[in-house]
């Protein structure tokens, strides 16, 4: 198993809004992207993280190129952003 975890610094008043974006594009992730398992949005008082999980480590570096991604998921969350994310790659050993 491999998760990508992805963590956002969203301010309070955004943040309903990052959550329609998550569950508007939650399907069409685990439906179309090759390797998803799963994805679960993950609420701190300060930051989001978006944790997905995927069979293999190249599935989640093709996710991060994907037009699902970077056109759909990118472009809805940027206005929302108040800084780059973080997205980091982690193997289960």
């Amino acid at each position: 198993m491999t998760y990508l975890e992805i963590t956002l610094q969203i301010q309070g008043k955004n943040r309903a809004a990052a959550a329609e974006v998550y569950s508007k594009y939650k399907l069409p992730f685990l439906n179309t992207i090759d390797g998803a398992k799963s994805k679960e949005l993950l609420v701190r008082e300060e930051d989001v993280q978006v944790l997905h999980g995927f069979d293999s480590v190249d599935n989640a570096k093709r996710y991060l190129n994907s037009p699902l991604f970077t056109r759909d998921v990118v472009g809805a969350l940027k206005p929302l952003l108040d800084a780059a994310p973080d997205v980091r790659i982690y193997q289960v050993a």
